[in-house]
């Protein structure tokens, strides 16, 4: 089983001060459209050529839109390069916009 946490884990740790990185592997337009402040955009298709921007000195959240792209990534980094800080966002920045932040829009 993959680590994951709620959208309302991470916006209590957020609240509580802690250092995370926040990785969006959505599209570029997604991104724009809407997002959790403070992430970072590396699109899934270019996860393996940047996985060297991954933090692998705190905490790391994987962000798509519903889940199943962030847990993805989560898969690739925890076995390509054997990543242990990482956790997926159950639901995605979709759980997010209705469970957490309705500023951030829904699509």
């Amino acid at each position: 089983m993959l680590p994951e946490l709620t959208p309302e884990d991470l916006h209590s740790r957020l609240a509580n001060g802690e250092n995370l990185q926040l990785v969006d592997v959505r599209q570029p337009e997604e991104y724009a459209y809407c997002r959790i402040e403070g992430s970072v955009l590396i699109p899934l298709g270019e996860l393996a050529r940047r996985a060297d921007e991954i933090d692998d000195t705190r905490p790391v959240v994987l962000i798509c839109h519903h889940g199943v792209r962030s847990m993805q990534a989560l898969a690739y980094l925890q076995h390509r390069h054997e990543l242990t800080n990482l956790l997926n966002l159950r639901g995605g920045i979709h759980a997010w916009s209705t469970r957490v932040d309705p500023s951030v829009a829904v699509y």
